[in-house]
């Protein structure tokens, strides 16, 4: 089948928005959330009022261009944020107030209770240590927090050795790893990238988290490679109840992955709204743009309709709508007041003054 002008094999896409696993069970919840980086003097809001929630075993994604903020709102979740960023507003896990956390308070969750995977993983793997290890680490660093078997010693050859390498090869053909005793004893450098990716998704499993975030991990991946790992991450947060937040820049993957699209543009939500709706019914200037830059093999003569202009100066105070020196319906309204986030129908969700 062809989405966006890509053709997946085996991969029905209404299969997975029209069934997700969706509890009336808040998991995850974010308030007036900023995020800021730089000098007192000149600071870069990055992440801007941003508030939603997400429920047990939902899986949304966050879409949005380069610099939009997403990505900087991901690792605000897990606190891994660089020194010296500002966070204010509220991030409650489970009814847990993670913002103010120190260190020793956020591994509680950090790692066992949320996990994230990013785009490249051979940044995130030690290229010196077996794959296996790698995971034996994962395992038991789990126990560890958990007050459950063995404390430290990264290794298969420890002393329960033969039951983390159980677990080890079970998380490797949880991920659909073909020859997991073969896998374990190679290095990070000796797989290729799908490889690597379905190790670092192995990884994140081994800690049994509630919440996986996953910063565009098959941007780097050919397309038949990245429907593999949509596929699996969709079928794994189905077998575990988890709750996926999935950062991507790209509306096409978002549709095939998540339930619910979050749209963010220069650090703030501009449209919140289950797939079909945001597909069938798109409101924001902006993620309008997104849909019509977006190769297709259905827009014909149409082609490809760029979002002209730039991503504002962040480090600069914006009055009005962030969006309109690059909106075509941008009105005298826009320049004297920022619309806010509102409802536009039960589930949908949109900040503009045309609504």
């Amino acid at each position: 089948m062809l989405i966006f002008g890509r053709e997946l094999v085996d991969f029905p896409l209404t299969a997975l928005i029209d069934s997700p696993i969706t509890k009336n069970e808040m998991l995850l919840s974010i308030k007036h959330l900023r995020v800021k980086f730089g000098s007192r003097r000149r600071p870069v809001t990055a992440v801007d009022d941003v508030s939603f929630d997400v429920g047990a075993g939902e899986v949304i994604s966050l879409v949005g261009e380069s610099g939009c903020g997403k990505s900087t709102l991901g690792k605000a979740i897990i606190g891994l944020l660089p020194s010296g960023s500002a966070v204010a507003g509220s991030i409650q896990y489970k009814g847990q107030e993670l913002v103010g956390l120190n260190y020793g308070q956020l591994t509680r969750y950090r790692g066992t209770e949320i996990s994230m995977i990013f785009q490249e993983p051979m940044n995130s793997l030690n290229p010196v240590f077996k794959i296996g290890d790698q995971l034996a680490e994962a395992i038991q660093l789990r126990r560890a927090r958990t007050a459950v078997g063995v404390k430290g010693g990264a290794s298969l050859r420890s002393e329960d050795g033969w039951s983390v390498k159980e677990e080890v090869l079970e998380y490797l053909g949880q991920v659909k790893i073909k020859d997991p005793g073969l896998v374990l004893e190679r290095y990070p450098h000796q797989l290729n990238g799908g490889m690597r990716q379905r190790v670092m998704i192995a990884m994140s499993l081994a800690q049994r988290p509630s919440l996986l975030i996953a910063d565009e991990p098959t941007t780097a991946l050919d397309v038949t490679t990245q429907a593999q790992i949509l596929s699996l991450m969709n079928e794994l947060a189905r077998e575990y109840s988890m709750s996926l937040i999935f950062i991507t820049h790209d509306l096409g993957v978002a549709g095939m992955i998540a339930n619910r699209i979050i749209v963010v543009y220069a650090g703030e939500i501009v449209e919140d709204a289950p797939v079909t709706d945001l597909f069938n019914d798109t409101l924001h200037p902006y993620a309008k743009g997104l849909m019509n830059s977006t190769p297709t093999s259905f827009k014909g003569e149409k082609g490809i309709e760029p979002i002209l202009g730039y991503v504002p100066n962040l480090a600069l105070r914006i009055e009005g709508c962030k969006f309109r020196e690059r909106c075509p319906y941008s009105m005298e309204k826009c320049r004297e007041a920022r619309p806010a986030l509102e409802a536009n129908g039960p589930k949908h969700m949109v900040r503009c003054f045309l609504y």
